[in-house]
């Protein structure tokens, strides 16, 4: 009866999940202290007018003081109060609900911000291993370094440790009862089993002052207590809870002791000053440095500690630890709010953050999706009276085969894809959040037929040559010796113990093991591999094992090649004859690790370091973007749409995003070099002649360097025109220069180079407009501004009738020329966007004058915020043929057959056709694409018909099956046609 009962609830649950509305356009805010809730509400009828149907926000969960962007969160159970808290969350769901808007929400389960109290943090670094918050956090507490055994270390300090004790930086206070140290802003607890160092000392002058007296058997007695506290090692259960009373009791003691007697406060406030010591006076920082070695913890220079950091973190950010997500407590913890939220109605979806850094991925998104579902089963079974039994619930609901019940709740993933790889099947997720489609429709603007002219461009405008396959491997390299050195050492640690554990491996020397790991991980095709489960690996995984194996055999053929054989057998789980079961979790604990540091080493060597190097066409050098690769073929951005139409069609379409490293306009402006590579050329040597006197000499070479250069000026092309230009090139060239860790880095800056580098930039802005370098660039620039515009609608129009979400990021329905971040999240004129949208709704011009009147006057935007807002309402219009149409590549036949992207969704008797330009440069003239352009040239459609064209309201006879381009575009370039 109950099991029966449960089938029925289960039933009930996925037929309402089924039915149940899902986002078709989503628009991507940042929220912070500046644009919070009650702001992004404020735009919720402004959005649904503009045709979206779902805001998109950056993380909700209380964050580091400050932040900008959310996903340093420090408190799992609080709304952010920068952001306004509940009541500003609840008005900004109101708004949206008034306004028919769902709220998608990005999630952060990889990892925690440490700083401004986060208090698991803080109680980790108080009791060590013995903490609650253990579970949370991914500690090796038998580190390399014997002096860090069952501690964290901590790089926050701004120089060596000594040097900041003796300088009087790190600063014991008593606080209501505890002692804490504190440097600067930031307040480290001290483990209550050592204040007996600070209770204790000079205890006889005390004794002298107080004579017998109940103030000092009351702190002796506390100190007795102290003495038989469980310590910070402690692993017993009950030891560890007598633990966490008794300090508590402690602290509360001191407290009342301090209040009650005059004496012994001012006793410990004098005691507290002594430890503090006397700047130049070394000695007297001995208690306090005896008093640090007691801790939990070990403060250390944040630039010399990279090496031996224990806890694992997000990438290389010391202030971003990695949390234990595989813990099912821990998974309950961090997920409270967004469950409570989905159970209120309030959410419409969630975005992971970053699930390559996730233990088990695929298990993480089974939890989520059942999670919510069991959350809504037991709420219907209380509203109904019946008696709710979870463990059997839980039963039935993961044994099912129900299709509803597999994801019925939207949840996209953070997932780089590589061009070849596919999204794993088993995740219960709705797709990924759009970088596979970005470089997908990014491809077909390239000219790739112009592909060795711009290398031999570039290669003779840097003087050299650039292997990317050969960049990329050295710079994984380089970071996995720099920056995430201290996880590669860790990691070669656990390695080295499971091959000292069996005779037939115990030969692999430490160091040898190591250097293999940084082959292997340097020659990763892929972000990442997903093997989970033990005794279990797919034939996806095992390709790029193998394939990681050989690439590093290749590269050191003197190497014992059996090293590498022992570690692609642990992955692939070969377990040879001598390896006894025992050894086998081991070997799987090494295997998930292993696979956990793979993203953060590919992005930071990839798109952190080589897109910043490899400079021929930065256009390509976007997240999950492959810039060895010139270009995309229409064929295959079909293949990739026909394929997400059956697969995954709720995946999200993005052409920018927080993370992109240029804005979708600027991105699509840079691609159109690609077609004028005579030009490019010219204007390349021209540049770098008439700006030779702008470089300084920096030790013997001259900044910025050519490769800077190039960066510099293919920016500079693609951002031509945009406001606040010179300001932001500073700030960008810094950074990229950073990046690309060739002349100066983030870790070893060159200030030298960086002022060269600026003085370069304010050279260039402090020419006069007449000067020959500007008069030299502006022809060019507005030539690829012109093709440029085109292509930007073009990207438009195919995304909004691709299969998938679209997504728009924050001010994208105008032009987006922005850099990357920061320069990606200033603020937003919304009520400019507003009155534009207005102004155009209200508009008394007919559908194609207002069209044709707005693609004449592009340089505002408005053609943008016109195409896109037509789309959208399109698509809101028909909501089964955008969200799950079936999707046809339509043929083009004709002269110009080649310079198109069409195809079809349908849905029933619903039709929708879709046709853009592209590579138009020979098309133009001047900067329009006349009609004629395209004489002779026609889209092969499935059927005859009248369409009705969504942008322009004009109607399109189609009676032989074929559309005339030339006739389809006498008014914009571009068509969505609706039947």
């Amino acid at each position: 009866m109950v099991r029966e009962q449960a089938r029925r609830l289960l039933d009930e649950i996925a037929a309402e999940l089924a039915a149940a509305r899902q986002p078709l356009a989503t628009y991507r805010v940042q929220l912070h202290r500046g644009f919070a809730f009650d702001a992004a509400g404020a735009i919720a009828r402004y959005l649904a007018d503009l045709g979206i149907t779902d805001l998109y926000t950056s993380p909700i969960l209380q964050a580091a003081p400050g932040s900008m962007h959310g996903y340093d969160v420090i408190d799992h159970g609080v709304i952010n109060r920068e952001l306004g808290g509940e009541e500003a969350y609840a008005r900004m769901s109101a708004s949206l609900r008034e306004a028919s808007l769902g709220h998608v929400l990005d999630i952060v389960p990889n990892h925690m911000g440490l700083a401004g109290g986060n208090s698991l943090w803080l109680d980790l670094l108080e009791n060590g291993p013995s903490s609650q918050a253990a579970r949370f956090f991914d500690v090796e507490w038998r580190p390399v370094k014997e002096e860090l055994a069952d501690k964290v270390l901590v790089p926050i300090l701004g120089d060596r440790y000594g040097a900041v004790l003796e300088r009087g930086e790190l600063k014991l206070e008593l606080h209501d009862g505890s002692f804490r140290v504190r440097y600067f802003d930031h307040v480290f607890p001290v483990n209550p089993r050592s204040y007996g160092q600070i209770l204790g000392h000079r205890i006889e002058e005390l004794e002298k002052k107080l004579g017998p007296s109940e103030a000092l058997d009351e702190l002796k007695s506390i100190l007795f207590e102290l003495e038989h506290m469980p310590s910070r090692h402690e692993q017993n259960p009950a030891r560890q809870e007598e633990r966490r009373r008794e300090k508590e009791v402690v602290k509360r003691r001191v407290a009342t002791l301090c209040a009650s007697s005059a004496t012994v406060r001012r006793h410990l406030e004098e005691n507290v000053r002594i430890f503090n010591g006397s700047p130049g006076k070394p000695r007297s920082f001995d208690l306090l440095d005896k008093l640090l070695d007691a801790q939990a913890y070990r403060l250390a220079h944040w630039r010399v500690s990279s090496e031996e950091i224990n806890y694992r973190r997000f990438f290389d950010i010391n202030t971003l630890a990695a949390i234990r997500m595989e813990d099912e407590q821990v998974f309950e913890h961090a997920h409270r709010v967004p469950l409570r939220l989905l159970a209120e109605g309030r959410l419409a979806g969630l975005r992971i953050d970053h699930p390559d850094g996730l233990a088990y991925p695929r298990r993480y998104f089974r939890l989520l999706q059942n999670a919510h579902i069991m959350q809504r089963a037991q709420a219907r079974a209380r509203e109904r009276g019946l008696r709710w039994d979870e463990s059997v619930v839980r039963e039935e609901l993961e044994q099912t085969r129900d299709p509803r019940l597999t994801r019925p709740l939207f949840v996209v993933a953070e997932k780089i894809l590589a061009r070849t790889e596919t999204l794993p099947s088993s995740w219960a997720v709705a797709g990924t959040t759009g970088y596979d489609f970005l470089n997908a429709l990014n491809g077909i603007f390239i000219a790739r037929e112009n592909e060795q002219k711009l290398q031999k461009i570039y290669y003779r405008f840097i003087h050299g040559e650039i292997d990317f396959e050969e960049l990329v491997y050295q710079k994984k390299k380089l970071v996995l010796y720099t920056a995430m050195a201290a996880e590669m050492n860790l990691l070669a640690r656990q390695l080295n113990r499971i091959s000292e554990g069996n005779r037939w491996t115990r030969d692999f020397t430490l160091y040898a093991l190591r250097a293999a790991l940084i082959e292997m991980i340097a020659c990763f095709p892929v972000y990442r591999t997903y093997i989970e489960e033990p005794g279990h690996v797919d034939e996806r995984d095992r390709r790029y094992v193998l394939q990681a194996v050989g690439c590093a055999k290749r590269r050191n053929p003197a190497e014992n090649a059996s090293i590498y054989d022992f570690i692609a057998d642990i992955l692939l789980q070969k377990f040879a004859a001598y390896v006894e079961e025992k050894e086998r979790p081991a070997q799987h604990a090494f295997a998930l690790k292993l696979q956990q540091m793979l993203g953060p080493v590919m992005a930071k060597g990839l798109e952190d370091t080589a897109f910043y190097v490899y400079n021929r066409l930065v256009s390509l050098n976007e997240v999950g973007g492959e810039p060895e690769h010139f270009g995309g073929t229409v064929e295959s951005f079909h293949e990739q749409n026909a394929g997400r139409a059956k697969q995954w069609p709720r995946s999200l379409l993005a052409t920018a995003t927080h993370d992109t490293k240029r804005g979708e306009d600027i991105r699509v402006r840079i691609d159109a070099i690609s077609e004028l590579p005579d030009e490019w050329r010219k204007t390349a040597i021209a540049f770098a002649r008439r700006t030779e006197e702008l470089r300084r000499d920096v030790d013997g070479r001259m900044a910025p360097d050519r490769n800077e250069q190039m960066l510099l000026l293919q920016t500079l092309i693609g951002a031509w025109g945009s406001e606040n230009l010179r300001d932001r090139l500073l700030q960008y060239m810094t950074k990229a220069a950073k990046e690309a860790k060739s002349n100066t880095s983030w870790i070893q800056e060159d200030p030298r180079w960086e002022d060269a580098l600026r003085s370069f930039v304010e050279g260039i802005f402090a020419l006069p407009s007449k000067h020959k370098l500007w008069r030299g660039l502006e022809p060019f620039a507005r030539r690829i501004a012109e093709i440029g515009m085109h292509n930007s609608l073009a990207q438009l129009v195919l995304k909004i009738g691709a299969p998938g979400v679209p997504d728009f990021y924050q001010g994208t329905e105008l032009w987006d020329f922005a850099l990357v971040d920061p320069d990606n999240r200033r603020p937003i004129d919304f009520e400019l966007r507003r009155q534009m949208l207005d102004q155009l709704r209200a508009s008394a011009l007919s559908q194609p004058d207002l069209a044709r009147s707005l693609y004449e006057k592009w340089e505002d935007g408005r053609i943008k915020l016109l195409l896109m807002h037509a789309g959208l309402q399109a698509r809101r219009a028909n909501p089964d043929l955008f969200a799950g149409g079936a999707y046809t590549a339509l043929t083009t036949e004709g002269p110009r057959a080649a310079n198109l992207c069409a195809f079809a969704r349908s849905a029933g008797a619903r039709l929708a056709v879709v046709v853009a330009p592209r590579l138009v440069a020979g098309l133009l003239e001047g900067p329009r694409l006349p009609k004629e352009a395209f004489a002779g040239t026609t889209v092969m459609l499935p059927q005859a018909g009248v369409l009705r064209d969504a942008i322009t309201g004009e109607e399109r006879q189609v009676g032989d099956g074929k559309l005339k381009v030339d006739e389809l575009f006498s008014t914009l370039p571009i068509a969505l046609l609706i039947r």
